[in-house]
């Protein structure tokens, strides 16, 4: 079933990612982690679905997509960059493989922090979010989405990476097998990683390799 709804605001919140806030439908539900198909309500996109994730509380009033644009190129995205508020989007299925299990490590390099967004949001309403870590890698400090947010909310369990800008506050490397030893005592625990194919699969093969356990890792397969 698809819905097709407002956009009741659109506005970029770095120099390259856009948050939509649209309506919700009527006893419209998901998961926090969770995604669905997107599409613009025009003639030549509205058959252009591509996956968003979810970015507001479960029980809001509205939905939310915090999105990437690339404007190198005329694809969806690019068009999304056009859209404000007054426009229409078309909702369709909602899916995705990452949810919250219990407590772990979160690792996220750029717009793959989105599904955490909602999960740590709702875990922060409800008082629920202690004991959880996230590490997030970018190439610069203006490629961070939501940080002063996800700052505070996590304080002291928000390490940021920032793989091509050496920063006050920030620690300036990749994030490798080294960097997850240094940084990691126990992988006994549950992670939960996002991000680009290479990013997702490197990052899992390192810790499947340092001790973790396969049905501890929670990523979108």
């Amino acid at each position: 079933m698809s819905h097709i709804v407002k956009v009741l605001e659109a506005r970029f919140i770095t120099h390259d990612v856009k948050r939509f806030v649209v309506e919700k439908p009527k006893g419209f539900d998901f998961i926090p982690g969770q995604a669905c198909d997107v599409s613009i309500n025009l003639p030549l996109w509205k058959e252009q679905l591509r996956p968003f994730t979810f970015t507001s509380l479960r029980d809001s009033k509205f939905l939310e997509f915090i999105i990437k644009i690339y404007s190198d190129h005329p694809g969806v995205t690019n068009e999304l960059g056009k859209i404000n508020a007054g426009d229409e989007l078309i909702l369709h299925d909602v899916f995705g493989a990452i949810k919250y299990v219990e407590p772990g490590i979160f690792i996220a390099a750029g717009t793959g922090i989105t599904p955490f967004i909602s999960i740590f949001r709702e875990l922060y309403k409800n008082n629920k979010l202690f004991n959880n870590r996230l590490i997030y890698v970018n190439k610069t400090s203006n490629d961070i989405i939501m940080g002063e947010e996800l700052h505070r909310m996590l304080k002291n369990n928000f390490t940021s990476v920032l793989t091509r800008e050496n920063t006050v506050g920030f620690i300036g490397k990749r994030i490798d097998r080294k960097f997850l030893i240094e940084n990691i005592v126990d992988f006994s625990r549950h992670f939960y990683v996002c991000g680009p194919d290479n990013f997702v699969k490197d990052i899992t093969h390192h810790l499947l390799d340092l001790g973790a356990d396969a049905d501890t890792l929670i990523f979108d397969k």
